[in-house]
């Protein structure tokens, strides 16, 4: 369980800045170089929770490669962060929309407008992971700058009871907020230049927190070929076409037309066309060497 600080004013979040008490008064070049100095803390806050992130990683992957989901579950800013990096995944990876989810407090309204009152609700919390049927095969990550929002613990609690992994994501130290989930990453970016304004260097953290860690669960499942994206979905647009064309071409060591035409008897998918291509194999054979290999390009072409 989480501990409720005795005030939220004193957690790091919530603490008046003294770098930046005189922020009003600024040029725009001396308020621009206090930004800069400040986010700088963002990566260090990185570096001091990669032991965390790390093991984050491994377990994500672990649960989504036995057919389950990361579910991310936040309020405000955070839940907004979480919803993002949950819907760029599959243009990014083609994955299933289903195996990263974004949960927000408030409900879809809320994404777009301040919905008073949402984060507060931890019932709701419990509801929402109830409603998505969470089970012992997914991973909730629940996120909160501040580490205390009773919706997001609310889910967590409801994720627990399920048998889901449980991890959090907070900017407070552990020793303000503790807790007692599977994986507890804390990004310690101190309080903002704007008093409580976690959308800043917090928000920062968050957005570089989650796209390593849903980047890196997609390597592991094979979603990458050494640095390509070679599960893009080349059907989406112009601009994806073209994309699957050039790693068609450059991975299979073919022309731009046979690249085309491999796209095509691969309908679409870049890793089939390259395999196809590669071991002069037909799209079932090479559908099932890539099965064999667990999705991985790399394996698939030995």
């Amino acid at each position: 369980m989480t501990a409720e600080p005795a005030s939220r004013g004193h957690l790091a979040t919530e603490r008046e800045n003294p770098a930046s008490r005189d922020l009003d008064a600024l040029s725009t070049a001396d308020a621009l170089a206090l930004f800069r100095r400040e986010d700088a803390r963002v990566l260090e806050a990185l570096e001091q929770a990669a032991p965390a992130l790390e093991r984050a990683v491994d377990l994500v992957a672990a649960r989504l490669a036995a057919g389950g989901r990361l579910v991310y579950v936040g309020a405000g800013t955070s839940g907004r962060l979480g919803v993002l990096d949950a819907v760029e995944c599959p243009p990014t990876f083609r994955s299933d929309p289903r195996q990263v989810v974004g949960v927000l407090a408030g409900g879809r309204d809320a994404m777009f407008a301040a919905v008073e009152g949402a984060e507060d609700d931890r019932a709701a919390g419990a509801r929402d992971l109830e409603a998505l049927a969470v089970d012992a095969r997914d991973a909730v990550l629940g996120i909160s700058a501040g580490g205390t929002t009773p919706y997001v613990h609310g889910a967590l609690a409801e994720a627990r009871e399920r048998g889901a992994a449980t991890l959090f994501l907070a900017c407070v130290p552990a020793s303000e907020v503790p807790d007692d989930y599977d994986v507890s990453l804390r990004l310690e970016t101190g309080p903002e230049l704007v008093q409580g304004s976690t959308r800043l260097k917090a928000g920062t953290a968050t957005k570089l927190a989650l796209n390593a860690l849903s980047t890196l669960v997609m390597v592991r499942l094979g979603k990458v070929h050494g640095n390509r994206m070679v599960d893009v979905n080349t059907r989406g647009n112009a601009k994806l076409r073209d994309r699957g064309l050039r790693l068609v071409e450059e991975l299979a060591g073919v022309t731009r037309d046979a690249a085309g035409e491999w796209l095509d008897a691969a309908e679409g998918s870049v890793k089939l066309a390259v395999l196809m291509a590669r071991r002069g194999l037909g799209a079932s054979e090479a559908r099932a060497a890539l099965q064999r290999a667990e999705g991985s390009l790399r394996r698939a072409l030995g």
